[in-house]
Formats: structure tokens, sequence, C-alpha cells
């Protein structure tokens, strides 16, 4: 049996005239970017989302940084965060000039470690930048605290936990601004790029609105900003996956579910870890091997039997070569956790669109794995 990573062939043809509807309507609108589907995904993505404002950008990376121009952050400027994350949440802060402190994470969850963020602080701190790693929340309640305590902007790097809560509050509650990836690999994903922040400020929705369209909010008027748009073909595609996020969520948790009693009593790997209270929405399914070594052997067995299992992500930020690539960098104490799950992690096939012989072959090749290295 061949199993892919992926599921997005499937998924557009299990919701095809829904997207195919959208996307004739924006074609027969003759209104492309900035145009009235735009406007209407900005709106049912703000309802979804339970904020006052949403601001479709080009791409995840846009919104971050667009986002921390817009709270004036900029050289001079420390922004708290992970190394255990994609690229991209230590590059949009680089963008700005401002400088990257990395903390440890958290040992189970993989998420920033609250108990790190304070000891990191200077007077030069501005942000905090926690990352809903694999598709649960951080700890938000405690990162707020800290925030207010030191009177610290926070932003959420969203990219990965689309849909997901923690115990009593949504994504964007606590924070000045949520930012989110519409890629194709999300969990709601467009043909192509793309991202958004959500936010109550209107000051941020404002300058964002401004910054992604060449510094204009009307026509020939324009001050310094970039051309960073969500095109409205891709708000149509958003717009119809949008209604059924919460299902496609849903099933993920069902496989998740799966996965962890096909995988309980592995002697080589851990499982993933759930905050009780937390709706945790998979978008990636992590395992970590309890050797470093180990892992690349798993990777190969899978390949090997037809299984594409990937690595989010196999090089932690500051272990990659040429870090910190010339810009302003910071460690804060020492972060075994981060370089623990980065050395460690294995991404099992999840998507809703799996079947159960295709989850239930990947249980029985990594216990096949498990069992030879016993």
């Amino acid at each position: 049996m061949k199993v892919e990573f992926y599921g997005h062939v499937r998924q557009y043809h299990n919701i095809k005239s829904e997207i195919d509807a959208n996307i004739h309507e924006v074609l027969e609108s003759g209104q492309y970017v900035m145009g009235p589907m735009l406007k209407r995904f900005e709106g049912e993505l703000a309802a979804y989302c339970g904020t006052k404002y949403a601001v479709g950008v080009a791409n995840g990376t846009d919104a971050l940084w667009l986002t921390f121009l817009a709270l004036g952050i900029g050289p001079g400027d420390e922004c708290i965060t992970t190394t255990n994350t994609f690229f991209a949440t230590a590059e949009a802060v680089w963008v700005t000039n401002a400088t990257c402190v990395f903390v440890d994470s958290d040992a189970r969850t993989s998420c920033i470690d609250p108990a790190r963020i304070e000891a990191a602080i200077t007077p030069k701190t501005k942000a905090i930048i926690p990352v809903h790693l694999y598709g649960q929340c951080a700890d938000m309640k405690a990162i707020r605290k800290i925030a207010d305590k030191h009177h610290l902007l926070v932003i959420e790097d969203n990219a990965q936990a689309f849909g997901a809560r923690g115990d009593g509050f949504r994504i964007g509650e606590l924070s000045d601004a949520a930012t989110t990836s519409f890629i194709i690999q999300k969990n709601l994903g467009t043909f192509g790029d793309g991202g958004a922040v959500v936010t109550n400020n209107e000051k941020i929705d404002r300058v964002i609105r401004k910054l992604r369209n060449h510094g204009s909010d009307k026509r020939s008027c324009h001050s310094m900003g970039y051309n960073s748009r969500l095109d409205d073909i891709h708000a149509a595609v958003l717009s119809a996956k949008l209604k059924h996020i919460d299902a496609g969520n849903d099933q993920r948790r069902q496989w998740a579910i799966r996965y962890t009693a096909g995988l309980k009593g592995a002697k080589n790997f851990t499982l993933p870890c759930e905050v009780p209270g937390y709706r945790h929405i998979y978008h990636l399914y992590v395992i970590e091997t309890k050797k470093a070594a180990h892992r690349d052997a798993l990777l190969k067995h899978l390949a090997d039997n037809g299984i594409d299992a990937k690595c989010h992500y196999p090089i932690a930020i500051h272990q990659q070569e040429g870090y910190p690539w010339g810009k302003q960098a910071r460690i804060a104490g020492p972060i075994p956790n981060s370089e623990r799950n980065a050395a460690c992690c294995v991404s099992l096939p999840m998507f809703p669109e799996l079947t159960a012989a295709e989850l239930d072959y990947v249980i029985d090749q990594v216990m096949v794995w498990d069992r030879a290295n016993a």
C-alpha cells in the first residue's frame, strides 16, 4: 500500500462543486484583486475567529512581519519566540531588523514554555511570539499574564492551529493579533500561497490594509508600503473550504485517537500530548523517537514500505547552516527540549481524507519497526 502525506486532490474532489462555483463567481466578476470575494472572505474569517477584523495578505510570513510593522516593532527591539518552528517565524522578525530571542519549548507540547519567557525579558523586549505548533495552542493565559506584567505585545503565529482552542480561550482572544498561513499544506489551505491577520485592534487592521496595498487606501494616494494582497481566487477557494474546516478538524482528531490507540505501548518513541481542556486540531501528528539516531531509520523503513512520512522541523533554526545570517539573535538559556524535538520528530500522514485502511497500515508499519528495535 502507498500512503501519501497530503490529501489535497481528494479534498478538492470532495467539495469540487463549491470551490468551482466560487472561482467561477470571481472570474465572471472581472474583479480579481481586492474585489468582492476577498471582502466576503475577510468577513467570514473574522466571524469564524470571533475577532472584529480580518485582513488577507499574500502569505503567512507577510502576515507576521506586516503585523510587526503595524505595531512599531523594529531596530533595537527584541522579540521572544522558539527555535523549533518554521524559519518564517524568525525571518519575519529579522525582516523588521529586530532581534530574535529564542527560549526553550515545553517538553510535552513543544510550544513555547512560559516558564522560560520571563528570564529572557530585557528593557529591549517588545513582544512575545508564541507558535501554536503542530495544531495545539500554546499556554496563552500564562503568556498574557507575563505580557501584561511587563507591558509587552503578543502576536500569535497560528500557521498550524487554525480552528484550535485553549482551555477557556480562543486564538486571537488573548493577543494583539494572530496570524495564519493559507499555503496548501495547512488545515485551511488554498491552491498556492496566502495568509491573514485577525485582530480586535482597529489600528492594526487599518495599517496592514494600507501596507499590503502600496501604502494606499484610496486610488493614487500612497505612502510607503508593499504588494501583499490575498487574491480573490484564493479567497474564493478559502471561502468554500472554511465551511468545512470544523468537520475536517474533527476528522483529524478522530484519526489522532486511532493513531494513539494503535501506537500505545511502543518502546522506541513517544506520542503527542494533548493538553486537557484544549482542542488540538492535529495539523501534524508528530511522534518523537527516544534516540535521535533512530529517527532516520524509522523514516527509511516507512518510505521503503510506501509511506510518506516527514519531519517538522528536523533542524532547529539556531542549528541551521549560516545562523544567524547576519541578523541579530540571542539564545536565552539552554534549549534542550527544542533541540530534542528537532532531532527526533517524525510526522505521520495526517489529513481528513485518509482512509482507515491507510491509517492502520501506517500504524502496523511503525509498530513493525518498533518491535524490530526493541
